[in-house]
């Protein structure tokens, strides 16, 4: 298989259960859900992505023949020895590529491996911290990980559609529009009123790193 790639870059987890981690992040190309042009947001199934994930013209993307390769290119980028290596897998939807061997690659070159996806396909077995974001009113394939990550408010999604699922942790994340500091608002008095969920917050937007 060879898979496409938008980027690949050493950031920290800026949102969610794993805020803080140092990690490689990779982003696949491609989309189940919208076709990352402009042209086709409005009739898109995910209105509000603000993510670029079309080509492969990003620092660090390319296409990689092998699963070797794509991991070799993602070493690179760890600092060193010191610490345990994490590389979160994003898109786009990194479900459309990600497979059994990019899974065992990643492990025997000492990597945990985290995967944010919409949900939308059934997650491979190997997965060490899998996120869950759903997205409008596409169906939800994988009902159970790590965390499940609902973007608030959406008109198709509420938080109690969810609740009964298997994760082990909620994180209601606001959404990030011209109505940010009412969503925020919004988030924060939910979370309060069903402590269940935890606040989400996207600090990398704040840091102003990738």
């Amino acid at each position: 298989m060879t898979y496409s790639v938008k980027e690949i870059y050493l950031t920290v987890q800026g949102e969610g259960g794993q805020t803080g981690l140092p990690a490689v992040f990779l982003r696949f190309a491609g989309c189940n859900l919208w076709s990352g042009l402009e042209r086709d947001r409005a009739n898109a199934v995910c209105k509000f992505c603000d993510t670029q994930f079309v080509g492969t013209d990003g620092p660090g993307g390319g296409k990689f023949k092998t699963a070797l390769e794509l991991v070799a290119a993602c070493e690179k980028y760890w600092p060193g020895a010191e610490g345990q290596r994490w590389v979160v897998l994003t898109g786009g939807e990194p479900l459309l590529q990600l497979d059994d061997q990019l899974i065992e690659a990643f492990h025997e070159a000492d990597f945990k491996i985290a995967v944010e996806s919409n949900g939308t396909l059934a997650a491979p077995n190997g997965i060490d911290w899998l996120c869950i974001s759903p997205k409008a009113d596409a169906p939800l394939v994988q009902i159970r990980g790590h965390e499940l990550k609902l973007v608030f408010p959406q008109a198709e999604n509420s938080p109690e559609d969810f609740t009964h699922l298997d994760f082990e942790r909620f994180s209601l994340q606001p959404l990030d529009d011209e109505n940010l500091r009412d969503n925020m608002q919004a988030a924060l008095n939910y979370c309060l009123k069903h402590p269940q969920w935890r606040l989400s917050v996207q600090t990398h937007k704040w840091l102003g790193v990738p």
